[in-house]
């Protein structure tokens, strides 16, 4: 699809049951023969791999479902910051079936260092790293970590199978052009299984612990509840599956005589090879983000889903996983339990202000805001008043205070919820007169209406809660198309006071506004951040990346809640639902958070060098952004977008 012209006037064909749409869902750009010289029995030992799969590259905002069609396949050319993710994909797609009962084949996929002329490399495994897409509810969302820099991949008959690219630059990266390979190659049905018994004591491991957690699943049923032991067989089901149809058994798919693997001069000259050059630029991403973007992640389902107990050694082990992981997406965690009514407790460091892990969490330059718990996150024997006060008193003292919040309520909706948090932010000035509280909301009280209509009322809300609140979050919903009337709500609120303007998105706003829910297009998932650097928010609140439905064992099918649109609050997968690892699975969506997060970058320094009327006017120029419906369909506008600012910007 091209943006360049109107993209008023493209159709563009539903996800059916999903929120959105996209351009990868039956939807073919033509012009590829998908016809095969191939006559008679196939060997990809003896047949160039490009006669058996088409290869072609995707950027990071596609949607490459089962049934994207292949286009030409063009070198992979990308620009970087120092400190910045870039990413892209290779789709690959069967033209015949060359591996047996079940599969269209195997292909191996190995990845180069990216080298520049002066010797400087971008390490594979390091910089570099390889994931498969997979469905999620039939949409490609679940990014599933691949070996580095050999792994293999079993292909379907008449599907499209994507493998995302991802490349982080280090801080002190020279800058610079770095050249690398992406070497695609068929291989014998049993090679795979050939090529894992190199692996030896690694691919036992692996199959043992599969195993291992097959029976650790199934053998505490005693006493179980019925509809339990039913989840528990049905889970242990899915790994047994995963076990017997992976590329280790591959020998069994067919009756053929196990081979011997192909000799690298075999592979090499039957290979299909993508040719990787990226641009390394003399701007380096700050450490701590410009944008304050705080996202919520639930301790209650770590608990459920893994079996560990609030409060053990193992629920500290399970949470400090889960907050390292997401700052590499420049994000700011915090831990939060939701009580009545909407009241939710929220805490960065799970452990006391005066404990060294607290200082470390709170000191990290990647964090940009950390919720302070108004109760104690874990149990202890201190009133809560005095706990409060002791931990208040503490975090004073430190010079990351000024990146304190209290998160108290969500959403309130009545006088009853605004006298709640009045009360208790009442409290915490008391102990600290310069804390921040933040209160999220879409409307005023509805039993005591602050003005004559529902969005004058939302617009009086400041004055309400004033000055019981200083960050003012504020639901991208409650505008719709209407980008004119966040004036209103600014316009209420006194920044030299301190107060701030925060925004969310969650249930809503739907498409085609920016959001994150899943089967929307790539670009609309990216532009809700760049709707926050045009309309001027100074930080931004997510409620929840792992909310899913509640699950008692870990590799349970991911099940998102009812109520909600397919993938709000879920951001991320547990690794044990594709594997025996405990690795935390991306989704495309958050990655696609990163980029937009690393656009706010670009645009700041572009405004710092010519003003921020001028990077205003680079959205509208390039098409990236003019509005919550008027946004790129395509990537290439982003790419000028990125162009022009290093053009502009760099030394």
């Amino acid at each position: 699809m091209d943006s360049a012209g109107n993209p008023q006037d493209v159709l563009v064909p539903p996800v059916e049951g999903v929120a959105g749409g996209g351009t990868a869902y039956g939807w073919s750009d033509g012009g590829i023969d998908s016809s095969t010289r191939l006559r008679g029995s196939i060997d990809p030992r003896e047949v160039p791999t490009e006669d058996l799969v088409h290869v072609w590259c995707l950027p990071s905002t596609a949607n490459v479902g089962a049934q994207e069609m292949p286009r030409p396949l063009e070198p992979i050319n990308l620009l970087a910051a120092r400190n910045e993710r870039e990413s892209v994909q290779i789709a690959i797609r069967p033209k015949v079936s060359w591996g047996g009962s079940g599969i269209a084949g195997f292909v191996q996929v190995q990845c180069t260092d990216l080298c520049s002329t002066s010797g400087d490399r971008l390490l594979v495994g390091q910089s570099l790293k390889l994931r498969r897409v997979a469905p999620i509810l039939g949409v490609p969302d679940a990014l599933v970590p691949l070996d580095h820099p050999i792994s293999q991949i079993s292909l379907q008959p008449g599907e499209t199978t994507a493998v995302w690219v991802s490349i982080d630059v280090p801080s002190e990266q020279l800058p610079g052009l770095y050249e690398g390979e992406i070497i695609i190659t068929a291989m014998k049905s049993d090679a795979g299984s050939s090529t894992q018994q190199c692996l030896g004591r690694t691919e036992k491991h692996q199959l043992y612990m599969e195993l291992r957690n097959c029976l650790d699943i199934v053998e505490p049923i005693e006493g179980k509840p019925l509809d339990e032991m039913v989840e528990r067989v049905k889970s242990a089901t899915t790994s047994l599956r995963r076990v017997l149809l992976s590329p280790s058994f591959s020998e069994f798919f067919s009756d053929n005589v196990p081979v011997d693997m192909m000799d690298e001069d075999a592979i090499s000259n039957l290979s299909v090879r993508v040719k990787l050059c990226l641009t390394v630029w003399d701007f380096i991403l700050p450490a701590t983000p410009s944008l304050p973007a705080v996202f919520g992640i639930s301790d209650t389902v770590i608990e459920d889903r893994l079996g560990v107990e609030h409060g053990s050694d193992e629920w500290y082990e399970a949470l400090d996983q889960h907050f390292k992981w997401l700052l590499q997406y420049r994000i700011s965690p915090y831990f939060c339990r939701w009580g009545d009514s909407m009241r939710v407790l929220t805490y960065t460091s799970p452990w006391p202000a005066d404990h060294p892990k607290s200082d470390e969490y709170l000191s990290d330059p990647r964090v940009t805001a950390y919720a302070v718990p108004y109760t104690p996150a874990v149990s202890s024997n201190v009133a809560a008043r005095d706990y409060l006060q002791k931990e208040v008193e503490i975090l004073r003292t430190k010079p990351h205070w000024k990146k304190a919040y209290f998160y108290l309520w969500d959403e309130p909706l009545n006088k009853e919820h605004y006298e709640s948090v009045r009360y208790m932010a009442s409290e915490i000035h008391a102990y600290a007169p310069d804390a921040r509280i933040l209160t999220t909301y879409y409307c005023g009280p509805s039993d005591a209406p602050l003005a004559p209509t529902p969005f004058e009322a939302f617009v009086k809300v400041p004055k309400f809660l004033r000055p019981h609140t200083q960050i003012y979050c504020t639901s991208e919903w409650v505008f719709g198309n209407r980008e004119d009337l966040v004036k209103d709500v600014i316009g209420e609120l006194q920044p030299e006071n301190g107060e701030e303007w925060w925004t969310y998105v969650c249930m809503g706003p739907s498409d085609p506004h920016p959001n994150w829910h899943l089967g929307m297009r790539g670009t609309q998932h990216r532009a809700v951040m760049w709707r926050v650097w045009k309309e001027g928010g100074t930080g931004f609140l997510y409620w929840g990346a792992n909310c899913y439905e509640k699950a008692t064992v870990p590799s349970a099918e991911i099940r998102f809640r009812r109520g909600l649109p397919p993938g709000d609050g879920v951001l991320y997968y547990p690794g044990e639902v594709f594997s025996s690892s405990r690795e935390l699975v991306a989704s495309v969506r958050l990655e696609r958070i990163l980029s937009g997060l690393q656009d706010i970058e670009y645009l700041r320094l572009f405004a710092s060098r010519y003003g921020r009327d001028e990077g205003l006017a680079l959205l509208q120029k390039t098409g990236v952004y003019l509005g919550p419906e008027r946004y790129t369909l395509d990537h290439t506008p982003i790419d000028v977008m990125r162009g022009e600012i290093f053009n502009s910007c760099r030394p």
